[in-house]
């Protein structure tokens, strides 16, 4: 199953019913000053991991320098009376748990009409994780090549 598949199943299972960072020193730290060094003004690997985890999401904005993506509604095929929208802001251009917010909104059909209705907290706390493992992950296999 294709990571977007899978990520997209959570969040829709979320809807239905802080990873750390550490930051020491590291044998190969100096392996890791590249993704400071960008043409974008945010971590890189944040970044990515970002564009990776909701690329099930139609995309309104992405703004590299600024950090931010924001997506379009989104309905699951699987419960399509429940929609989401999300906002990612890249804080930092370290690697850190705290450089990283998500924002959600949710809505559900009542008699034809979207009408607004609460995001749970571990949703958002879910698509926080997600991001950040996807981010470690890029940074590991930076380092092995």
């Amino acid at each position: 199953m294709s990571r977007p598949l899978r990520t997209a199943i959570v969040v829709s299972l979320l809807l239905s019913s802080a990873a750390c960072a550490h930051k020491g020193s590291h044998p190969k730290s100096a392996a890791l000053a590249p993704s400071k060094i960008t043409t974008i003004g945010v971590n890189a690997y944040l970044w990515r991991a970002t564009l990776d985890t909701l690329s099930f999401m139609p995309l309104v904005q992405t703004d590299s320098n600024g950090g931010v993506i924001v997506t379009d509604w989104y309905v699951n095929p699987a419960a399509p009376t429940e929609r989401m929208k999300v906002t990612v802001t890249i804080l930092d251009q370290d690697l850190r748990a705290d450089g990283l917010r998500v924002a959600a909104l949710r809505e559900v059909n009542q008699n034809g009409q979207w009408v607004d209705s609460p995001v749970q907290a571990a949703t958002v706390q879910k698509l926080e994780d997600i991001i950040l493992t996807r981010a470690r992950d890029l940074r590991r296999a930076a380092m092995v090549n």
